[in-house]
């Protein structure tokens, strides 16, 4: 049976990180309501802009059952704003604080090749939109990858977090990662 992975489909670039998961063999499921949330072996929280991403949750009443389903273990990935909505001020599900826009605005977006810790087969092509950094971090989360000395790619249990928009580059292998992860209790934020 193929593994369900729940991608946030409230607002943001939800449909590229489908295409990736029908290519790994994964079901792609939209989540809009907490409904949605059921069954699911994974799940994305994708780029968009994290203001009306959090206004969406808040709409849907998402944050508490989000919470509980990464307290349980699901594996999770969150790519640039959702890097922001794991951190300490949104949904505090990540013990990290991400500050938005840190690379600049839409004008200052760029591609990179990184280099990223538990990522076999070379650099990884990433593009960064208005990216977030990471300003601090606990210490329970671990960097996997830095550019211009800023954490950009991080983990704390069953949690990883990017700044960047892999499924953009066509990349798949950080989506491999989320479905390779095994389901263990998330670690207190």
């Amino acid at each position: 049976m193929a593994s369900r992975v729940g991608i946030l489909a409230l607002q943001g670039g939800f449909e590229a990180h489908a295409k990736i998961l029908r290519a790994l063999g994964a079901e792609p499921r939209e989540v809009r309501v907490p409904d949605h949330l059921e069954g699911l072996d994974a799940l994305i929280i994708p780029g968009g802009e994290s203001t009306v991403m959090t206004l969406g949750i808040e709409r849907e009443q998402l944050a508490a059952p989000l919470r509980d389903l990464i307290a349980r273990g699901t594996p999770v990935l969150g790519t640039c704003a959702g890097m922001i909505m794991l951190d300490r001020d949104h949904l505090g599900l990540l013990d990290v604080r991400a500050e938005r826009n840190a690379f600049g605005r839409q004008l200052r977006s760029f591609e990179a090749d990184i280099e990223l810790n538990g990522i076999d087969g070379g650099p990884l092509r990433a593009v960064f939109i208005r990216a977030p950094w990471i300003s601090e971090r606990g210490e329970g989360v671990s960097v996997l990858a830095e550019l211009d000395g800023h954490p950009v790619a991080v983990r704390q249990g069953n949690v990883i977090a990017v700044a960047f928009h892999p499924e953009l580059a066509g990349e798949p292998r950080l989506h491999e990662l989320l479905l390779g992860l095994d389901r263990a209790p998330a670690e207190p934020a």
